[in-house]
């Protein structure tokens, strides 16, 4: 059975299923150098998606729309080549405890000319079911908790077994977009006008509050007014929790809120003030989390957690869950925001038909790589594992470029930029090359075996989901993919990986001793990962391209050879 999973706004992707098994998943980011958070606009996108599989509509069972903003149903204007239509879907959270899997069923998704019916599962239920499904709760067949906390709603507890999941409770009521907000009001992110959203901030603000130092009179500030404004028996913490499906009202009361601290707190340094509301946050998470577990005590099973939503790509808050030792283990997918609905709205009819089952996935099952022109300043040449480690030990940047992309925001070594992390000025030249701010960090990516003896605790962490620190006999020696508090946001490989990444690991490793390399994504500011070479030649801020085992290097940078420079004497 084949189930085509399709998420329509920001982050839009297309994904398909085939009997329990992730086929791919297509984000129109990673398409054609495409901007952040494409949406999908024109039903085509599909069709050219199942195409490139060998595929049409007519091979689907099941097509799934994820939901999205309204409360008893969404709306999505979209094209399907020239025509115009209107399709309806499922709100953005499910209406009842029980009802995460309740669908709606609707006629005339146009594909290639021709009509099929779909269903539509509620946004915050992909969520769900992508986190389970591919975690090994599921696999070992136990439940799970599941936390979902998305930008436009605060974070929900579900409880999820095979045969269902069910709306445990809210843990509180601030929505995610409130760390994003605060730096509207804070620090280099700074603006009059907040209409325009920046759904990057977030990111960056994770970097930013490392020049900062918690500050426990800037929380006390945070909690009271918390309490005021969201919390408390108030009028105006009333009216916010009425409305907090509801995404303007809910943000326009996150910049009441922030207004009324930065009163409080304009003698404060704003790197401090957004370091103590980070650690406000991850208190509040924590706190109320483990007082959930004790209400649901009762609940069978082991205390496994899984983490979706898009703040779920918050390293520390994932990290200071899994420290506290209420789970036993802690599982995040590396698409747990929109990257991954499509998945989890395929997700939703398998589990709506056979319950929560085990998905079978590779996280490499992104665009393959597309034939292309390579202008003409560009040699190839070929090129070995070891060669390419030679050229990254003597300090020389690489985009490589390996196999189908990775799914999720995340550079896991398909579509990368790669260097040594030894030299003191690589991080900022990496900076600078992607046209970053220079406190953002750029991540390690080492071999799993080595981890725990550089960086702690150095656990597997395949999909940068956790935060690590370096251990001190190593600062030294790896100063590029050391953030500024110490941390580095650790990617590790297994030695036995058949992906490309691992063979270069090894090679690295055999001629230098350093298991590790710098690792950041290899795209356009502002755009997914580069489709193809030529993508990556025409933006040409790296002189070094590896793929497929060739080589491509600017010749107008080209150093000559030892044999180049006797003919030419």
């Amino acid at each position: 059975m084949r189930i085509c999973g399709i998420k329509l706004t920001h982050d839009g992707a297309v994904a398909l299923v085939e009997d329990g098994r992730l086929v791919f998943c297509v984000e129109q980011e990673k398409r054609g150098n495409s901007p952040r958070y494409q949406v999908i606009d024109n039903l085509d996108v599909v069709v050219a998606a199942l195409a490139e599989h060998g595929l049409n509509p007519r091979d689907v069972d099941h097509f799934v729309i994820d939901g999205w903003d309204g409360e008893i149903e969404s709306q999505f204007k979209v094209l399907s080549g020239a025509a115009s239509l209107t399709l309806k879907g499922a709100p953005y959270v499910e209406r009842h405890a029980d009802g995460v899997l309740d669908s709606r069923d609707g006629l005339g998704l146009t594909l290639g000319g021709s009509d099929f019916p779909y269903r539509s599962y509620p946004h915050i239920a992909g969520h769900v079911a992508s986190a389970y499904c591919t975690s090994p709760f599921a696999k070992a067949g136990q439940p799970a908790f599941c936390l979902v906390w998305d930008g436009s709603i605060a974070p929900r507890l579900y409880h999820v077994q095979r045969r269902g999941a069910r709306l445990i409770e809210c843990l509180f009521p601030m929505i995610g977009h409130a760390y994003a907000a605060a730096g509207h009001h804070f620090g280099p992110y700074k603006k009059a006008d907040r209409t325009n959203w920046d759904l990057g901030v977030a990111g960056k603000l994770m970097a930013y509050i490392a020049l900062g130092s918690i500050d426990e009179d800037v929380i006390a500030v945070f909690q009271e007014l918390y309490e005021s404004h969201f919390a408390a028996d108030t009028a105006s913490a009333r009216r916010y929790r009425a409305d907090i499906n509801s995404a303007e009202p809910s943000l326009a009361a996150m910049h009441e809120f922030f207004e009324a601290s930065a009163l409080r707190l304009k003698d404060k340094r704003h790197e401090d003030v957004l370091a103590s509301f980070h650690c406000f946050l991850e208190r509040l998470l924590v706190r109320e989390i483990a007082m959930a577990l004790l209400r649901h005590s009762s609940l069978p099973g082991a205390r496994n957690l899984c983490i979706a939503g898009g703040c779920g790509l918050n390293i520390k808050w994932n990290s200071a869950l899994r420290d506290t030792g209420l789970f036993d283990d802690v599982w995040v997918p590396p698409f747990p925001n929109d990257s991954g609905s499509a998945i989890g709205a395929a997700c939703c009819a398998m589990a709506a038909q056979n319950g929560f089952v085990p998905l079978e996935w590779s996280v490499y099952s992104g665009p393959a790589l597309q034939a292309s022109e390579i202008p003409a300043e560009w040699e190839v040449v070929p090129c070995s594992m070891r060669e390419l480690a030679a050229l990254l030990a003597n300090n020389k940047p690489v985009i490589f470029l390996a196999g189908r992309a990775e799914l999720g925001p995340r550079a896991l070594g398909g579509r990368s930029i790669l260097a040594a992390a030894t030299s003191p000025g690589m991080k900022d030249h990496l900076n600078d090359i992607k046209r970053r701010e220079r406190f953002r960090p750029v991540a390690p990516i080492c071999l799993e075996d080595r981890a725990p003896e550089i960086f702690s605790p150095g656990t597997p962490d395949p999909y940068m989901l956790f935060d690590h620190q370096t251990r001190a006999e190593w600062r030294d020696k790896i100063p590029a993919v050391i953030h500024l508090d110490g941390s580095a946001r650790l990617q590790t490989v297994s030695r036995t990986s058949q992906h490309k990444i691992a063979e270069l690991l090894v090679e690295y490793e055999r001629l230098t001793g350093i298991p590790l390399l710098c690792n950041t994504s290899a795209n356009h500011l502002g755009r997914g990962f580069f489709p193809d070479v030529a993508a990556a030649c025409q933006w040409g801020r790296v002189e070094h391209i590896w793929c497929d085992g060739r080589l491509w290097t600017k010749t107008a940078v080209r150093e000559t050879s030892p044999a180049e420079r006797l003919l030419s004497a």
